[in-house]
């Protein structure tokens, strides 16, 4: 199932438009983060994609198919909306709550079936919080709250997820088995998209990234949308972007320095030089080297040299590749890599020539 979005552009009755030109394609396993300041309207952008608002420009659409033109029963079997936490009924219980999720596939006046039941005790072992399934949402930790909402959604069995800053308001612990969560059901096929207030989550997470910015929407690979010129130019604050090594990836951090004065403007575009690298990849699972190899071949013209070879005896795949090609899209290909479940990825750049003088 893939969503687009077409010439998209809101306004609120009488007002001016909050955003235009939006225009993004979330395809199968694909991770979409949408950012933008405070006011910028990223939730009401996530509800003109799901036909929660009119668009007053453009459409969404599933397949081809307008979102508009749907029946509910038919789009929201289709996609599942966790909203922010606070929004729960506290006097389910986590189950109960769950359960509710497979509203969309019941008739109008069936009752849960047995297949139901197992379903919702299906989603929340998977998320691993079946402890909570007897516990009230208002005895609940936001963290627990936020799971069980994406459990909720997820036992409608959507192609699409679409979640509200769902790492707003929790601690580092939460914040990490949420996003990993949601990582790992972009590694299951399902289509994610999100908002947050935290562009290192984007690169760290996502393929794609759109960012609201003075009622403009840019949208393309993550590496590409979240730069130190984008984040200055869109939130007024001046950032520095680096990486970090762990013992098994290298993970992007956005480190927010001082206001922008925005003096002196942006500095002259300089033609982008080739860099040569060599990435190596390093995966436990069959299903993630299928992914892998279906990202190579996507960046196949930059590619000049490549060596692949299971390690049966430790039970993991391992791919060197030599790239040739703009720097840019070689960083887009190391940190889409990196963001696979499962897979270690590290780049190594040739020294330029004046850096071997």
């Amino acid at each position: 199932m893939i969503l687009r979005v077409e010439n998209g552009a809101y306004a609120y009755k009488n007002g001016p438009l909050l955003f235009r030109d939006v225009n993004l394609e979330v395809r199968p396993g694909e991770l979409l983060s949408v950012l933008g300041p405070n006011g910028a309207g990223k939730t009401t952008l996530l509800k003109c994609m799901m036909g929660l608002l009119k668009w007053k420009q453009g459409r969404s659409s599933l397949d081809g198919t307008d979102v508009a033109s749907m029946s509910e029963r038919a789009l929201w079997t289709t996609v599942a909306y966790v909203p922010q936490a606070r929004s729960a009924s506290p006097a389910y219980t986590a189950f109960e709550t769950v359960l509710l999720g497979r509203t969309g596939r019941l008739g109008v006046f069936s009752t849960p079936k047995q297949a139901d039941l197992e379903k919702a005790e299906e989603v929340l072992a998977l998320l691993g919080i079946s402890r909570l399934s007897q516990k009230l949402c208002s005895q609940m930790s936001g963290g627990e709250l936020q799971m069980v909402l994406i459990a909720r959604a997820l036992a409608a069995e959507p192609s699409i997820l679409v979640l509200d800053e769902p790492e707003s308001n929790l601690d580092f612990k939460n914040q990490l088995i949420v996003l990993d969560t949601i990582s790992k059901l972009a590694a299951r096929g399902i289509a994610c998209i999100f908002n947050t207030h935290y562009p290192e989550h984007a690169l760290q997470r996502s393929d794609k990234a759109l960012l609201l910015s003075g009622g403009e929407a840019l949208y393309g690979s993550t590496s590409g949308i979240v730069t130190e010129a984008n984040i200055e130019r869109a939130f007024g604050v001046k950032a520095a972007i680096g990486s970090f090594e762990t013992a098994g990836n290298e993970l992007k951090n956005v480190i927010p320095l001082h206001l922008s004065t925005g003096e002196g403007g942006a500095a002259p575009e300089q033609p982008e030089q080739n860099a040569l690298a060599a990435v190596t990849v390093i995966s436990h699972d069959y299903a993630a080297a299928q992914r892998i190899n279906l990202l190579l071949h996507e960046y196949s013209d930059m590619i000049v040299g490549r060596m692949g070879m299971p390690y049966r005896e430790r039970g993991v795949y391992i791919i060197h590749t030599s790239l040739d090609g703009p720097r840019s899209r070689i960083e887009a290909l190391s940190q889409r890599l990196s963001i696979i479940p499962g897979v270690s990825a590290k780049t190594t750049y040739a020294k330029e020539e004046h850096e071997l003088a």
